[in-house]
């Protein structure tokens, strides 16, 4: 029963902020003309300010990012190209990370070394979850299923360790880096300064439910293993 408790409280929290980043960045994608350039326009602008011209834009259907690896800002279709107050600022934001790459802001080269070797290891560690228990029943050693049951719980636990890094990473990328550089350099319209502060933190929060998400799939696991 407690763990029923558990999991109903973590998929509200993990559905919770995903629903209100949507909400907000719907709410600032209006009016769609609020500004004479575009969001990768901005980007590219903020960039060369920046003596990081070497750093490309590019348009994505992978979602906003920053890859370190490439060198690039990627933005979605509607942020690359629209001109609302939304894509201006998460443009500015992916600009703060790869202000954190010029910089050698160490949370963001920990993550980036992590992601490219967590990814196939979560996928190892579910599959000998899977296996774990007929193991077990197989060569009938108890102590061969406990260690793969650990094995598996450790190599999911791996995506949380990167969320750990990448909460950090995102929350100085809004206000220790885009905002500060959207209100010194005065590149704002009037007024627009607050609702630009909270789709810096709905930016931020993104990755809250991502970390929150992992922590259910563990937990997930565990239930269905205690049966």
């Amino acid at each position: 029963m407690h763990i029923i408790i558990l999991l109903l409280g973590l998929l509200a929290l993990t559905i919770g902020p995903g629903l209100w980043v949507k909400a907000v960045i719907a709410r600032y994608s209006h009016p769609a003309n609020r500004y004479a350039h575009s969001g990768g326009e901005f980007a590219r602008q903020l960039l060369n300010t920046l003596e990081l011209r070497h750093i490309k834009t590019e348009q994505t259907d992978l979602g906003d990012h920053y890859d370190p690896l490439d060198k690039v800002v990627r933005l979605s279709e509607k942020n690359f190209n629209g001109h609302s107050l939304a894509a201006i600022t998460i443009a500015a934001h992916e600009v703060g990370h790869a202000i954190q790459d010029a910089t050698g802001f160490k949370p963001l080269k920990w993550r980036t070394r992590l992601v490219q070797w967590v990814r196939p290891i979560e996928k190892i560690g579910a599959g000998i979850l899977m296996v774990a228990p007929f193991t077990a029943v197989l060569t009938r050693v108890p102590a061969i299923g406990l260690i793969m049951l650990l094995g598996g719980f450790l190599t999911l636990g791996s995506g949380i360790a990167v969320h750990c890094l990448t909460l950090p990473t995102e929350f100085d990328a809004s206000f220790r880096r885009a905002l500060p550089l959207l209100s010194s350099k005065k590149l704002l319209h009037q007024g627009d300064e607050a609702g630009a502060r909270t789709l810096l933190t709905a930016a931020a929060l993104t990755y809250v439910a991502g970390s929150l998400s992992s922590l259910l799939n563990v937990a997930r696991w565990w239930t269905i293993l205690r049966r």
